[in-house]
């Protein structure tokens, strides 16, 4: 859930797309040395990232604060209004205090760089706050992300998340917002690595004032945002992604987990305006991986000429669907839509890897969200990624929030997702001293 803006039908189809899986296609060799070292490691772990160009300049600087700035400053009244008509406010207790924070993070390729996020903290009085990552859908225009647009829904969801007593956390990804470079799209090593730092910097920023993060995080995300938010608890669980922080809970909200459906249903134009999230993801991981050696060759003309221009992330939704047909089949030549349907090589080595998002054990807490009526990410996506945490012989649940479509799938969940988090939380509370009264 972002902005009404990014979260139009065809933003909400973008976030399908830059996942899959298949068979059988020849990729054009990697633009750069960086590039193939990024191409070999679909998953890398701790050890390999130290090999990796930039890793080393990134574990010095990575997290630290660039710039900050306040962007709202609400009592618990003013936010229950902001909340109004689309979440539900009940859960609200505190009023909250918004900034945008400016990070030192790294790319796609481990190359050191600046991303942006929103941080929420609670009008409380408590010295240590508990924790929250929230992530985001897809978003093509960088300005609406939650620390820009003061209409994003994702700048409510943090607003909700903090009002209940927590810092959120909810970074705009590399190349949206106020940061550098382009956006590569769903790539997993600059999700984990701007999710992971972007904790590492609210930290710094909130021990100015004097209290502290809890270890622990809470991490929830919706449609893109829902593997992303696997990426990153597989991340802090399984490769110690930062000394301080750990895992606490994992709560995804229609994740297109299933990604390789989702790009077969793109490519046939199996989905209302197919041709403009494919187009998203084949200029974003060209950039990042390298999918056709020119824009002809994946692209019609006269298409093929501005389709990249436009996905600069200085072009918005209404711009981009505007100048390009909805339909696959008219946007795409039918070789590249070939491609997409049966990938091989090097495109299908990194789309499996986010096609394996749920495939690992959690040993926290995981509840899974979805809406029955929702026709962009239908619930066979959740029940893919159930289907990996069964088979791993994870704890889960998984929960159907009714007959809502994509867009409002994520309001029903929040309010779920709060007493999810204070449930394990409580119970976090329990183990450590039992019989303590709890401040809720």
């Amino acid at each position: 859930m972002t902005s009404q803006r990014s979260h139009t039908p065809a933003r909400l189809l973008i976030a399908a797309a830059v996942l899959g899986t298949g068979a059988a296609l020849t990729v054009p060799a990697p633009a750069s040395a960086e590039a193939s070292a990024v191409y070999a490691q679909a998953r890398p772990t701790a050890a390999q990232q130290a090999s990796i160009p930039g890793t080393r300049t990134r574990s010095a600087q990575a997290g630290s604060v660039v710039s900050s700035r306040r962007i709202a400053d609400l009592t618990a009244q003013q936010v229950v209004s902001e909340l109004q008509g689309k979440i539900d406010s009940s859960q609200v207790r505190y009023g909250v205090t918004a900034y945008q924070v400016v990070y030192r993070t790294t790319n796609s390729t481990g190359e050191p760089t600046t991303a942006s996020q929103l941080l929420v903290l609670p009008k409380t009085f408590g010295r240590r706050l508990p924790t929250v990552s929230w992530l985001h859908g897809t978003i093509a225009y960088r300005k609406d992300v939650a620390s820009e647009n003061p209409a994003a829904d994702d700048r409510l969801a943090a607003y909700l998340l903090a009002s209940t007593g927590r810092a959120v956390s909810a970074p705009d990804y590399v190349g949206l917002g106020a940061g550098e470079g382009f956006h590569p799209y769903g790539d997993p090593r600059a999700t984990v690595a701007a999710t992971v730092d972007g904790l590492r910097a609210a930290r710094a920023f909130v021990r100015r004032s004097g209290r502290e993060l809890d270890r622990k995080v809470q991490v929830s995300g919706f449609s893109q945002g829902g593997p992303a938010t696997m990426l990153v608890g597989r991340a802090l669980q399984e490769e110690g992604a930062d000394r301080y922080f750990r895992l606490g809970a994992l709560a995804p909200v229609a994740g297109p987990f299933h990604l390789s459906a989702f790009e077969a249903a793109a490519a046939d134009d199996k989905i209302a305006k197919s041709g403009l999230y494919l187009a998203y993801f084949a200029t974003a991981w060209n950039k990042t991986y390298g999918l056709y050696g020119s824009p002809g060759e994946a692209f019609r003309a006269p298409y093929d000429r501005i389709v990249e221009e436009l996905f600069d992330g200085d072009h918005t939704t209404e711009q981009i669907a505007g100048a390009l047909p909805p339909a696959s089949k008219d946007l795409f030549t039918e070789n590249f839509l070939d491609r997409i349907r049966t990938p091989g090589g090097v495109l299908k080595n990194r789309l499996h890897a986010l096609d394996t998002t749920c495939d690992w054990k959690p040993d926290v807490p995981v509840s899974l969200f979805h809406a029955r009526g929702d026709k962009d990410v239908d619930a066979s996506h959740s029940a893919y990624c159930a289907e990996q945490l069964t088979d791993n012989g994870a704890d889960f649940r998984l929960t159907d929030v009714g007959e809502y479509d994509h867009n409002k799938s994520v309001g029903q969940a929040l309010p779920r997702i709060v007493r999810f988090f204070d449930e394990v939380a409580d119970a976090d509370a329990d183990r450590e001293a039992p019989g303590r009264p709890r401040t809720r």
